[in-house]
Order: structure tokens, then C-alpha cells, then sequence
């Protein structure tokens, strides 16, 4: 038998500080359970065990505490934020199928020791899993240690088992404790032998073997005089020292291996508990599926059971008062059910019946549905229009926690705790469809409660559902490519790549693999000697970073550089972008709406947004997307709204005054830092002056502006501090907004977008750092972005009822672009202008710049 014995409250430590802050949108801290299941399921995976025991300790004094006050004495207790996952952790196991082992005067230690003895015993094998070293002593033929913790929110173990312990201390396993008993353990403030560090423990064990042979020999040992004497008067301190340390394989366990078997799984609770705790990935690992409790019957909602209606009229439904909850099926862009509540019938048409989704759709009947971005997608390509749609769960999902990922009906359901109304019996592949619909009702009332309360109906009415059909819109458009221009350029690549290539072949003197680093490192730093900045587990480090580090030290430097840009043009952009233009040479991105915690879109498939820009040749890839014939396209770019948004949100009289007047802000800024007047502000001083204001706005330090400018780090402090010095609303807003969102939990933006972080009470001081960025960040860029979709909806609405042919085609953060007939041109772009520009009333103007040209590049320019 194989028995995996989990040291728990070691994992759960190693767990919590492993991985950054999570929380659920109640507060409730989950990163040490979240951590401590995914390494427990790593652990399963890895072993395969036939039991499994998880042993925590308990908050009784322990044998040690008696034999000495002073054990463990200078431990600080457990964080708060641990100390409340301690119990559900608990919980969670036992509804997973887990025994746990726990005794009141032993610890975690001392169980995990029974369980490995017993194990080999009967001849089984014991895997500990722990996050300390104290079990080491432990390992022998049949027993071996995996050092559990996590890296990158990923679990991972290190195996420990005779040899390694002897490749890394010299002694065997049952030698460790001696070594304690010598040096001691500041962790459990084990004393030792006061003197006596590891390198001298290590020496005399080497030479005796153990602590008896020492202590018997003491007269005789061949050491420094000062040594003995400190032996000898430590000789209780050591004796002591050994017995705390030495693990009590009798310790009573409670159970036999046989009944440490896991149990069924209470798919209930571990249900409930998971979705409370909002851990739906995990749940999903560990085989948990949605589940509810029967509702009893005296709870009215239990009495209400669905009846099911299979293709009934539409006429009842379509005269409702609404809302009517309805949901489609999609396969491939294919509507292949419909189904929706009504009353106490739960209907449900398959696509046999023509026209159904049509016709549900464009109903002016109000409406709430799910993916509604899908939705308009789909009427699109019909050729009809969406009518009525007053509600969408995964939009409200998303705008209630951004940083949930999954807005799936059952998992908003189990999160907002919401049940469904019943339906009985069994549908097939109809089943999934049935019983979100059957969800919806109570879940749309319950999220539509929750966004009223939170302030957010703007938001979600006004901003984020008639923005998914704007989306849907731009998506189904796309933007024309000039595939023989693009083709062209990634031939005129494939030559500088090569070139790149040769040319550092005959500095290095030999042929090697450029995109290797362990090559490059070899070449770099061993053969032609430059200096090595840094190394990693695998050798050299050759990033950019330390790359641009040596720029100018050997010509074959700016080779690879040079190859690196050329390749990740050629491969990312060109290839990818070639690979997605359709068959009427247009290239449709796909713009995602319920993903960042700031409330931005993103691009996918291909990302859009990402289009260099910034070097001569990057930004070439801008003049293949063209304007279609007869075309131009009118590029509509916000001037420095971010900090036209910090002026309004902090209500900085300097700021405000500057913008009022039309000045520039990052002169206005020279003048004031350096205390000049702005006829004598150079351009060197205006760049440091706009690091510093755009810095400002990302929470930026001192060390990241020194590096950013190019300057010593107190001369980026002294930027700073003169910076806020004399913008000193931009200084109460920064202490106010952290201030703030520390004692609510979150942050938010003018439309009262929130984004929880949990990160600003960490205990571990740079994830608490990222917070406070995060926290300054978040409302000027989240606002941004939200001026940015009001302009978005206001310019797509004005296009149609102006009946122009015009069509928005893209958005990157504060850029719009849009497609229009050339005769349309002058229209168009005072229209986005005021669109723009009127989008969201500040304190401060917000100015738009629209130019036009004949392709992306050109109209940027």
C-alpha cells in the first residue's frame, strides 16, 4: 500500500505565501486554500497513493511545550488572512473524501511519524508531503519527502529521499536530528548548543557520528579548547534540543492505514463550498460538479417546478410584458436551440421550427440572455437587428467581479447563490440548455439587485450592453489588409534576418543557434568574454534586458538584437497576420469585453491592439491595413486623456488650470519641477517632466524612473517629490485613493467601476506594493477606458441615425478608428470629434485629434 501523508498546516503556510491575494467579492481570503488544493491535486496526480491522511496540528501545548516553556516561543501567530482559511480548508478536505488526523498534545510532525512507521511496518511505501524540512529525519527506505510550495502559482514538489539528503548535508537521515540537537532551530527556537553554528555541528558529527559518541569522547576530541568548553556546558541544552527535535513515531494516530482510504466525495457540499469560495477551476479538477440540496417545500420557490413545452407558439410569449429570460445554443456561429421561461413552462424549440431566434430576437418584448455579443453576431449575419435586450448575466457577472474569468450561468448562480427553478427528468443533449434557463430568472434578479446597490445601472445600461453590439459590429466589418504588402515585407524581413544572421556568425567565428540561450550564453560570455549580468538555473541570462546592457561593448550584440526584431516581426505579426485574412482580404479581430479588471477591451485572434508602433519598422506593418476602395480611414486619438482624468479625478487646481489654457502639460510640469520659467524648459527637461506625469498615473517608484530616463535614482526621487510638491492635489489623491481602498477593499472609476484588492492587505510588503499601484492606477486608467466605450456607443449611434456609410473598425485604448467613403470624410470627422470630446463632462476638456489618410499608418502619422 502507498500512503500519502500530508503535513497540512505546513502546506496551507507554504501555499499562502506562495501565492499573491485572492479573494472572493465577499472579502472572504482564498489564495492559502487555493494553493494548498492545487498542490494536494499535483500531489494525487504525481503519486497515485491508495490512502490518504492529512495531519494538522491543534492549538492545545504540545509534549515539547511542557518539557521546555521556551519552544516555539518566538513564533508570531498566524495571519489573520490564513487563520480564516484554516477552518473551511478543513471542511472542504472532509467534503472532498479526505481523512484528516489530528491529537491533541502531539503535532502535525509526530502523526505524519506514526503514519510513515506503520506504513513501513506492513511493508508499504509513505510519501510525506510537507513544506519544512523537520520531516528529513524521517526518510529511510520506505519513506521518502516531497518539499512542497508553489512558484508562479504553480505547484511544485522537490523529491527528497536518502541520497539527497547525503548529497546535501553528508549525514543520513536519523543523523539530522543530532544536528539539531547541536545547532539548534531559531524557527521552533530549539537552543542547541549556544555557540555552536551548522558548519561546526556538521564537522563533529562527520567525525563521531552522533551526540553520544561526542559527549563520551568529549575529553579526548581533537578540537579547539573554547569548543569543548561551550560542549560541555551546553550538554543539557543539547540533550534537551534532541528529544524536541526528535519526531515520536508512537504518537496515536486513530486510525488504521486501511480506513485512511478516501472516501465518496459529499458532491453537495464540496459544491457548495467551492462555489462559495468561488473556486471553480479547481472544483472542475477535482471532479465536483454543480449540485444543489433539494429545496424544502415550504420555501415557496420549491413548490414552483418547470414544466417542459416542447416547440409551443410564440404568440403568449411574444405579448408578455417581460422580461422575458431567454437563452440560445450555439454550435459554430449556429443557433441550435432556443429555450426560455415563461410563467411555469419552460420552453424549449429546436431548430426544426424555422425562424424561432429570429423572431424572439427582434420582438420588442424586453429580454435577458446571456453572451450578448454572440447575439447580435448572429442577427448580424441574418440581416436583422437585435430588439429589447434589457439584461445580460455575463456582462453583469463581469462588471460585479472583473477578475472572475468564468460568467458562466452556474457558475454566477453558485457565486450570487442563486437557485434554480426545478425541472424533472432527463433531456439528453438538451439538459445543459434546460437548466441555466431554468437558472436565469432568479440569477438576472439577483445580479440586477446587486448592480443597482453597487451603483453600477449606468454602467451596464448605458455603457457596456450597447456596447456589445457595437463590438459585434466592428468585429463583423473588420479591417482591409494588403496581403501582397504584407507578404512583400515578410520577404524583405526573411533577407534582414538572414543578414542578421551571417553578420554574427562571423563575429562569434562559428555557426550557432541564435534563438538558443545556452548557445548564445556560451558565445557571449565565455568565448568572446563580455561581461555576464545574471544567470538562471539553466545558465546565462540573455534577455533583452541584459542584451541592451551590452549594446556598444561588441558589434555582434546589436546583430542579435537587431535579428531578435526582425524575427518576432516576421514571425508574430507578418505570419500570423497573413494567416488571418479571409477570403475578402479582411482581417476580423475579436474584441473582449468581460476580460481586464480595469474595464479596457482587449484583442484576440489576432490582438489588434499590439501593432508596433513605436520603431521605424514595427510601425510599417500600420500601412498595409488599408482604407476598402473608395475608402479612407479617420484616425480619432484622445490627447493625454489619462491625464486629463487625474486632473478631474484629483482636482488639482495646477492641472486643471493647465489644461483649461490650453498649455502643455509636460511643459507646464518642466517649468514646475525645475523651477523655471517655460520659455526656458529644454526638450530634455520636458521628457523627464512627461516620465514623470504618465509615471505618476502607473504608481511608478523612484528606481523605475531612474531607469526609465536614464538617471540616478535620487535624481528621479528628488522629480518625484518635486512633482508632488507643487501638484498637490495628484499627492492627496494618491495617499486617498490607497487610503481608501484599503478600508473598503476596492477601488473604482466615474462610473463606479470597481476593481477589489485584496493585494492591499497582504502581508507580504511588494504584493501590498503592487496594490497601492494598482489602487492609483485603476480609477484613471479604468475611467479612460470607460469615456472611451461612452464615445464608442455615441459614434456608432450618431453613424446610423445620420444614415452614413461610415463604420467604427477599431479601438485601441484612446485611439478610434473608423472606414468611411472619402465623400463622407469631412462629416465623419467633426462627428467623432464631438463625439469624443463630449463623451464625459470633466473638470478639464478632453480634446480629440482626427486625421485621414489612405492607410493606418498614414492617418496615425
Amino acid at each position: 500500500m502507498k500512503l500519502l501523508a500530508i503535513d497540512g498546516n505546513s502546506v496551507l503556510n507554504r501555499a499562502f505565501y506562495g501565492i499573491r491575494p485572492l479573494s472572493t467579492r465577499d472579502g472572504m481570503p482564498t489564495n492559502g486554500i487555493y494553493g494548498f488544493l492545487g498542490i494536494l491535486h499535483s500531489l494525487l496526480q504525481e503519486t497515485r497513493p491508495d490512502a490518504i491522511a492529512i495531519a494538522f496540528d491543534m492549538r492545545a501545548p504540545t509534549f515539547r511545550h511542557k518539557k521546555y516553556d521556551g519552544y516555539k516561543a518566538n513564533r508570531k501567530s498566524m495571519p489573520e488572512d490564513l487563520a480564516r482559511q484554516l477552518p473551511a480548508l478543513k471542511v472542504l478536505l472532509t467534503a472532498l473524501g479526505f481523512k484528516l488526523v489530528e491529537q491533541e498534545g502531539y503535532e502535525a510532525d509526530d502523526l505524519l511519524g506514526a503514519l510513515a512507521c506503520e506504513s513501513a511496518r506492513k511493508n508499504g511505501r509513505c510519501v510525506i508531503a510537507t513544506g519544512d524540512r523537520d520531516t528529513f529525519q524521517l526518510v529511510c527506505e520506505n519513506t521518502t519527502v516531497r518539499l512542497a510550495y508553489t512558484k508562479g502559482n504553480r505547484a511544485q514538489a522537490d523529491i527528497i529521499d536518502e541520497a539527497a539528503i547525503r548529497e546535501k548535508y553528508g549525514l543520513a537521515p536519523a543523523q539530522l536530528i543530532d544536528l539539531k540537537a547541536l545547532m539548534g532551530d531559531s524557527s521552533d527556537n530549539i537552543p542547541g548548543v549556544p555557540g555552536v553554528g551548522e558548519k561546526t555541528a556538521l564537522g563533529l558529527l562527520y567525525a563521531w557520528g552522533g551526540l553520544d559518541a561526542i559527549y563520551e569522547n568529549l575529553d579526548n576530541l581533537d578540537i579547539r579548547e573554547s569548543l569543548r568548553e561551550k560542549l560541555r556546558a551546553g550538554k543539557e541544552m543539547a540533550y534537551l534540543s534532541r528529544e524536541l527535535a526528535t519526531i515520536d513515531c508512537d504518537a496515536p494516530i486513530g486510525l488504521g492505514l486501511d480506513e485512511l482510504k478516501r472516501g465518496q466525495i459529499d458532491a453537495v457540499r464540496a459544491w457548495e463550498l467551492m462555489s462559495s469560495l468561488e473556486l471553480f477551476s479547481l472544483a472542475e479538477r477535482f471532479g465536483v460538479k454543480a449540485a444543489r440540496r433539494s429545496i424544502p417545500s415550504a420555501q415557496p420557490q420549491a413548490a414552483k417546478q418547470l414544466e417542459i413545452v416542447f416547440n409551443p407558439p410564440l404568440d403568449n410569449l411574444l405579448s408578455s410584458s417581460g422580461p422575458l429570460d431567454v437563452l440560445f445554443s450555439f454550435h459554430e456561429g449556429i443557433v441550435t436551440a432556443v429555450c426560455a421561461v415563461s410563467g411555469d413552462a419552460l420552453c424549449l424549440w429546436d431548430m426544426d421550427v424555422p425562424d424561432i431566434s429570429q423572431q424572439l430576437l427582434a420582438a420588442p418584448v424586453p429580454k435577458r440572455s446571456n453572451k450578448l455579443k454572440e447575439l447580435h453576431h448572429f442577427a448580424i449575419s441574418r440581416g436583422f437587428e437585435i430588439q429589447n435586450i434589457v439584461f445580460d448575466a455575463e456582462i453583469a457577472g463581469y462588471i460585479l467581479g472583473p477578475a472572475a474569468g468564468d460568467y458562466s450561468i452556474k457558475r454566477l448562480a453558485s457565486a450570487f447563490k442563486t437557485p434554480g427553478l426545478e425541472i424533472a427528468g432527463y433531456f439528453g443533449e438538451w439538459g445543459p440548455l434546460l437548466e441555466d434557463c431554468a437558472l436565469l430568472p432568479a440569477l438576472c434578479d439577483e445580479l440586477e439587485k446587486k448592480i443597482s446597490s453597487g451603483g453600477q445601472y449606468r454602467l451596464l445600461h448605458e455603457v457596456e450592453l450597447p456596447l456589445a453590439g457595437v463590438l459585434a459590429d466592428m468585429e463583423h466589418t473588420g479591417f482591409a489588409v494588403d496581403r501582397e504588402g504584407l507578404a512583400a515585407f515578410g520577404q524583405r524581413l526573411n533577407e534582414q534576418i538572414s543578414r542578421y544572421q551571417e553578420s554574427a556568425y562571423r563575429h562569434a567565428g562559428e555557426q550557432f543557434n541564435l534563438n538558443s540561450p545556452k548557445q548564445l550564453g556560451a558565445i557571449l560570455f565565455e568565448k568572446l568574454s563580455l561581461p555576464a549580468k545574471k544567470k538562471t538555473k539553466t545558465g546565462y541570462s540573455t534577455d533583452a534586458e541584459v542584451l541592451e546592457s551590452l549594446s556598444g561593448k561588441h558589434p555582434i550584440v546589436g546583430d542579435i538584437l537587431e535579428y531578435r526584431k526582425a524575427a518576432k516581426l516576421k514571425s508574430t505579426y507578418v505570419d500570423g497576420l497573413l494567416g488571418a485574412i479571409d477570403h475578402n482580404g479582411r482581417i476580423h479581430t475579436s474584441f473582449q469585453q468581460t476580460l481586464t479588471r480595469t474595464g479596457r477591451i482587449s484583442s484576440i485572434e489576432p490582438n489588434m491592439q499590439n501593432i508596433p508602433i513605436r520603431t521605424e519598422l514595427g510601425s510599417e506593418l500600420r500601412r498595409f491595413f488599408l482604407a476598402g476602395e473608395g475608402n479612407v480611414l479617420l484616425d480619432a486619438d484622445y490627447s493625454q486623456i489619462e491625464l486629463r482624468v487625474l486632473a478631474h479625478i484629483a482636482q488639482d487646481a495646477q492641472m486643471i488650470e493647465a489644461f483649461k489654457n490650453g498649455e502643455d502639460i509636460h511643459t507646464r510640469t518642466a517649468s514646475q519641477v525645475f523651477d523655471l520659467p517655460a520659455e526656458l524648459v529644454t526638450p530634455l527637461m520636458r521628457g523627464r517632466a512627461k516620465a514623470v506625469n504618465f509615471g505618476i498615473v502607473y504608481g511608478m517608484g523612484a528606481f523605475s524612473l531612474s531607469q526609465d530616463i536614464g538617471v540616478s535614482v535620487a535624481e528621479a526621487d528628488k522629480y518625484i517629490k518635486g512633482y508632488l510638491g507643487n501638484f498637490s492635489g495628484v499627492r492627496q489623491y494618491m495617499e486617498d485613493t490607497v487610503e481608501h481602498g484599503a478600508e473598503r477593499g476596492y477601488v473604482q472609476t466615474l462610473m463606479n467601476r470597481r476593481r477589489y484588492l485584496p493585494e492591499l492587505s497582504a502581508s507580504a510588503r511588494p504584493t501590498r506594493e503592487f496594490g497601492k499601484r494598482a489602487a492609483m492606477n485603476t480609477p484613471i486608467q479604468g475611467s479612460s477606458a470607460d469615456i472611451i466605450k461612452i464615445a464608442m456607443v455615441k459614434v456608432y449611434r450618431r453613424l446610423r441615425a445620420e444614415k452614413l456609410k461610415a463604420k467604427l473598425i477599431l479601438q485601441v485604448h484612446d485611439e478610434l478608428i473608423v472606414e468611411c467613403p472619402a465623400g463622407e470624410a469631412q462629416q465623419v470627422s467633426l462627428l467623432l470629434k464631438e463625439e469624443m470630446e463630449r463623451a464625459m463632462p470633466l473638470s478639464v476638456p478632453l480634446r480629440a485629434d482626427v486625421a485621414a489618410g489612405p492607410n493606418w499608418l498614414e492617418a496615425k502619422s
